[in-house]
């Protein structure tokens, strides 16, 4: 094992901080789990606010009727880098992810600096692991800000000061290379968290894992690519255990605390083209897949597999966990399944988890599928047998030799990708930013050992669409489209909220307040760069503010090029907005 590495709390410089952070230590409420599972109003403790995933906050100050006072309130620059984060804020206090190992906490109310932690990261780091640069998440719990680093170690802050409580090495960066660029939850003393996985890191790569909070030690490793003897192995055919390859969970998991279930969604498996591999019918388990993973043992309990891939259409995106009647109406929703009593009430896992921009429902206990539909344009699932939820392939674009060449939808780029839709109680809706493109794939690579893609993309506007960007309304209930928002620019992250409204930004530098029942665009001011980062909402002393940073992330240029942009890109920063004092 590589030397820990060390640590630097910034020396604050600012006057009166040391003060501050005293009187915050002696105040520090800690974190509970109940603290976690019903957050405070005006709190935002985890990626999308609660463990069902939701991006949804009970805030109501701000309003369709007030929304046009909104003005900007503070903001602060950002390290340089893909910068895709999301602020937590807790009792006043915002703890910012930068990229490239930077931790923030900042006053809620100005942005003053509280305390930094700056890891020293090693100096072959980016010229091992891809996209080393991406935090999008931390956690807290107890008193402990916990944070998934880029060279492969959890480590737990103090909330207080920043300082080092502990730090484990998940994995060795250069022996099974990884990377950790979405972080954990926590819940009930373990930390779950995930990471995609290099092809050179081979099967031991692609892994989720439980650490204990106070500790840090494992608790305990599913692998997301069975090993030898295990169930799922035979789905890899012939194929050795050694060539097995890229399965991760790139994004946060949801988790549902009576049932202890942790779900985690998966990557497609590597090279791209399963010729190149072995047989096209194998299954490849557990790509493309949902996972329910006992939160106590590691066990898988269920899973779900979306698709048999074979062109980059992971599904490794946000899961809703939503209680609600199951009602699907056969004129909006393709697929149904016989079992569905309409206007029964069932806890569900929702949501479009993939880049084909299905939405799917779940029984979130069992894995029963439900029901399923299509959003976007989408020619590689030709059917789903609504009695078993299986899939069937659209043969005619599955790839069989090398120099084949198929027109794919969505693209690589999705469908649905990494920017986080939201769920709202109110209205019983999810809202999702999704693109109409689809692309010209070419197969190249017969080698699998040669550990690439395999695959060559031409994105294109999907045939007959005019725009790049949708933001679409889904009811939870019935599977109808509410009402769907087209533009030239792709939409980015969405927050829901209490008041009625969606905020979402665009990668044309756009931040927006949208209605929630009517899709009308209420309220839009332009930042300085593509909005990149999971915006939020939080409240510090009866005010509420919005909060979402902008700048460079891992944007496919295709939405952009395609939609014949022009925007200002780089020069992170996080932005904040609120009513005028009195409103």
């Amino acid at each position: 094992m590589r030397k820990k590495l060390s640590v630097a709390v910034a020396a604050l410089a600012l006057l009166g901080v040391s003060a501050t952070v005293s009187a915050q230590q002696s105040d520090f409420v800690p974190v509970t789990d109940e603290m976690l599972a019903n957050p405070n109003d005006g709190d935002w403790l985890m990626w999308r606010n609660t463990l069902n995933g939701w991006g949804y906050s009970p805030l109501d100050m701000i309003t369709r009727d007030n929304v046009d006072e909104l003005r900007f309130a503070w903001a602060r620059a950002m390290e340089p880098g893909f910068q895709e984060g999301t602020p937590l804020v807790y009792d006043g206090v915002m703890y910012l992810p930068h990229a490239r190992g930077v931790i923030q906490a900042l006053d809620a109310t100005n942005g003053n600096l509280i305390w930094e932690y700056r890891r020293q990261l090693p100096a072959d780091l980016a010229q091992v692991v891809a996209l080393s640069d991406i935090t999008r998440n931390l956690a807290i719990t107890e008193d402990k800000v916990l944070y998934s680093t880029p060279d492969g170690f959890m480590v737990a802050l103090d909330a207080v000061t920043g300082q080092v409580v502990w730090e484990t090495q998940v994995f060795d960066y250069q022996d099974n290379t990884a990377m950790q660029t979405s972080g954990p939850i926590t819940f009930g003393g373990k930390i779950f968290s995930g990471r995609s996985c290099l092809p050179s890191g081979g099967p031991e790569a692609c892994f989720v894992t439980a650490h204990d909070v106070d500790s840090g030690e494992e608790l305990w490793r599913f692998y997301t690519i069975p090993r030898p003897g295990e169930p799922g192995d035979e789905t890899w055919g012939d194929v050795p255990y050694e060539s097995r390859m890229h399965v991760g969970t790139w994004m946060v998991p949801s988790f549902d605390p009576e049932l202890n279930l942790v779900y985690f969604g998966t990557s497609v498996s590597s090279p791209y083209a399963k010729f190149t591999l072995g047989d096209v019918e194998d299954d490849y388990l557990y790509q493309t897949s949902t996972l329910a993973i006992d939160g106590d043992t590691g066990e898988l309990v269920w899973y779900y597999q979306h698709l048999r891939d074979h062109w980059d259409l992971d599904h490794p995106f946000e899961r809703l966990l939503v209680d609600t009647v199951v009602a699907p109406d056969p004129d909006h929703v393709r697929w149904i399944s016989p079992n569905v009593t309409p206007g029964e009430e069932r806890k569900i896992l929702t949501g479009i988890p993939g880049k084909t921009g299905i939405v799917y429902a779940l029984d979130r206990a069992t894995g029963e599928f439900l029901w399923a539909t299509e959003t976007v344009q989408q020619n590689v699932i030709t059917d789903i047998d609504p009695a078993t939820g299986d899939f069937t392939i659209n043969d005619d674009v599955v790839f069989t030799e090398v120099g084949q060449e198929f027109l794919i939808c969505p693209a690589a780029a999705g469908g649905k990708d990494w920017m986080a839709g939201a769920y709202s109680p109110d209205t019983n809706a999810m809202y999702y930013p999704l693109h109409n493109i689809c692309m010209n794939t070419f197969a190249y690579l017969d080698d699998p050992a040669e550990l690439d893609q395999g695959l060559d993309f031409d994105m294109v506007i999907a045939p007959g669409e005019e725009h790049v960007g949708t933001l679409r309304a889904v009811s939870a209930e019935t599977g109808e489209t509410l009402w769907l928002i087209e533009q030239d620019a792709a939409f980015m992250s969405v927050v829901a909220t209490g008041g009625g409204l969606l905020f979402v930004g665009d990668v044309d530098q756009r931040f927006r307040a949208i209605d929630q029942l009517t899709g009308e665009i209420v309220w839009e001011t332009i930042l300085g760069s593509s909005i990149t980062g999971y915006p939020i909402t939080y409240a510090v002393d009866g005010e509420q503010y919005v909060a979402v940073a902008a700048g460079g992330a891992l944007i496919d240029p295709n939405y952009i090029a395609l939609a014949e942009l022009s925007p200002a890109r780089g020069s992170n920063m996080v932005y904040v907005f609120k009513l005028p004092a009195g409103n």
